[in-house]
């Protein structure tokens, strides 16, 4: 992982912060366009090698298993 970014994505993170939340059986985070943008880079950067440039997905046994909460994202 690239430190630099991940820092860049956290400072970015800090300045457009999110809220998480749990509702029901779901987790739900809310933020802005940009927060979303920083989230996503810190995903890719988390990723390592299961990641393309453009794409992170959740994996079973690794990211989320099947106790997982459901997780909603809703731009604000």
């Amino acid at each position: 992982m690239n430190y630099d970014l991940a820092m860049m994505a956290l400072e970015g993170l800090a300045r457009a912060p999110m809220s998480l939340r749990t509702e029901g059986g779901s987790v739900v985070l809310e933020g802005g366009a940009a927060s979303f943008k920083e989230l996503a880079r810190l995903c890719l950067l988390l990723g390592g090698n299961q990641t393309t440039d453009e794409a992170f997905e959740l994996s079973p046994g690794v990211h989320v298993t099947g106790e997982s909460p459901v997780l909603h994202l809703r731009l604000r």
